[in-house]
């Protein structure tokens, strides 16, 4: 799961370097935290949250399969 909202995130900014991405696991909901500079929130977040949305329903279906609910939470 990590790694996957890193490569998204990755290629969608401009300081690659600067993406940070953390997990925090609970009993059934594992939250993934998404922390990218100031400047490319923007990108990351999309026209009307519509790359956020994408980025979180990739996640969900993944988290699926694995049988747990996946939370994607974009801070700043």
């Amino acid at each position: 799961m990590k790694e996957l909202i890193e490569y998204i995130a990755k290629s969608l900014v401009d300081k690659p370097e600067s993406v940070v991405v953390s997990v925090v696991e609970g009993e059934k909901t594992t939250v993934v935290e998404l922390r990218v500079a100031q400047e490319d929130l923007g990108k990351v977040i999309g026209k009307e949250g519509r790359t956020a949305r994408s980025m979180r329903t990739i996640l969900n279906a993944a988290g699926t399969k694995l049988g747990k609910r996946c939370v994607l939470e974009i801070l700043e």
